[in-house]
Order: C-alpha cells, then sequence, then structure tokens
C-alpha cells in the first residue's frame, strides 16, 4: 500500500513539476490594468491539470467517478445483458472495469502534451480566454491538443489492454457470448471507443476547476487568480 502511495504522489508531483515549468517559461504580457492575464491563464489550466486529470491516473479515477466513467458502447450493451442473462454477472463487471482500467493508464501521457498546448498559447489566446464563457479554457485546450492526444492514446490503449488484461477478459467475453445460442455473433474493436472516451473524461475534469475558478470565489487561492478573474467579474 506504501508503495503505491508514493507513486500516486511520484505521479501528481510530475505532473505538478512540468506544468510549473511551463508557467516560469510563458512570456508574462501585461494585460488590463496592468494585470499578468497570461499568467493567470496559466495558473487556472496548472490547477486544472494538477488537481483534477491527475486524479484520472489513479485506481478507479475513471471507474468510480459517475461524470467520466466508461460505459459499454450500445452494440456491445446486448452482450452484456447475455451473459447476466446466463449467469456471468461476475465477467460482465469485469469487462466494464477493464475498459476503465486501460484508460486510467492513458491518461498519465497527458501532462507533456498539455505543457506544449500552454506554452504555445499567444497572449491575444489569454485574453480571449479570459474574457470567454466558463469553458473558454478548456475549449483551447481540447482544440489545441485533441489530435496529439488521441495519437498518443491511442497506442498507449491498446498497450493498457493488455497490461490491464483486458484483452483477455474480453476475448472471454466474447468466446462465452458467441456461444449463447442463436444469438449474432460479435466481434468488437474496442481500442478507438475506449482512446474516445479517455479523452473525453480528460477535458471533462479540466472544465471542472476552469468553472470552479470562474464561478467560486473561494477556489481563486492566489492573488494572481483573485485579480485576473476579477476582470472576467467585471466584464
Amino acid at each position: 500500500m506504501k508503495k503505491i502511495l508514493i507513486i500516486m504522489m511520484a505521479v501528481s508531483l510530475s505532473s505538478c513539476a512540468e506544468m510549473q515549468q511551463v508557467m516560469n517559461q510563458f512570456p508574462q504580457t501585461q494585460g488590463i490594468g496592468g494585470v499578468d492575464i497570461a499568467g493567470g491563464l496559466k495558473e487556472a489550466l496548472n490547477n486544472g491539470i494538477s488537481k483534477q486529470v491527475t486524479k484520472l491516473t489513479a485506481t478507479d479515477g475513471f471507474y468510480r467517478n459517475e461524470a467520466v466513467k466508461i460505459l459499454l458502447p450500445e452494440e456491445l450493451r446486448k452482450v452484456d445483458a447475455g451473459l447476466r442473462r446466463i449467469g456471468l454477472n461476475s465477467l460482465a463487471d469485469e469487462g466494464l472495469k477493464v475498459l476503465n482500467r486501460a484508460a486510467e493508464d492513458a491518461v498519465k501521457e497527458a501532462t507533456p502534451i498539455f505543457v506544449d498546448a500552454v506554452r504555445n498559447m499567444t497572449f491575444m489566446d489569454a485574453k480571449t480566454i479570459l474574457m470567454g464563457n466558463e469553458s473558454s479554457a478548456t475549449t483551447y485546450l481540447q482544440n489545441s491538443t485533441s489530435t496529439a492526444l488521441y495519437g498518443k492514446f491511442n497506442p498507449v490503449i491498446k498497450s493498457s489492454f493488455t497490461k490491464v488484461g483486458a484483452d483477455k477478459v474480453w476475448a472471454n467475453i466474447i468466446t462465452k457470448y458467441n456461444s449463447i445460442p442463436l444469438v449474432n455473433k460479435v466481434n468488437p474493436d474496442l481500442t478507438d471507443y475506449v482512446t474516445n472516451q479517455a479523452l473525453n473524461g480528460v477535458f471533462k475534469m479540466v472544465a471542472v476547476e476552469e468553472k470552479n475558478i470562474r464561478t467560486n470565489l473561494s477556489s481563486r487561492t492566489s492573488v494572481l487568480l483573485q485579480k485576473v478573474f476579477a476582470l472576467q467579474d467585471n466584464k
């Protein structure tokens, strides 16, 4: 248990350190009234990634979080129902759990890509984001990183299926289901589906922290955040 906690702390600290490095490198362009808008947006994005996205990398980070939990695609719900009809509830449950485990494993690859996106943000990007809606920063990250994240996540998901045993579990599930009399046989490729669901989960968690900072004064935990987002309040 101690080893697990040490590993989780190391992942979180590593993510925070990378984002802090970006914050230090980002040009400190002054904005309205001398307030460092770019710096405030950097800090807000850092909070979203270090406080929220890293939660997804923990065991059950997806599986026990109803906001991002990966459910079966519609085409496989009949498989789940078929297994439960013949008393294989535990196998059906395990099939769902390992899909979420693969996503938790893959999200560890997200931070370096977010680092690049924040580094490349211009002052005009920052000003537009600040004066935008409650998910403008999340939308910026989504537009800037989705292609790169998909390219990174997809092979990791495929590898994670083997790492967490999802490939064997699903091979067993499909074999069991296809052996049920009179069912239409299935042979799904779940890699693309889980990749996209993992991406959705990442951006949902960033959006949670962005909304907190924009709407909850107590979430503005530094003087810079207070000054920058006061400009948004008064727009």
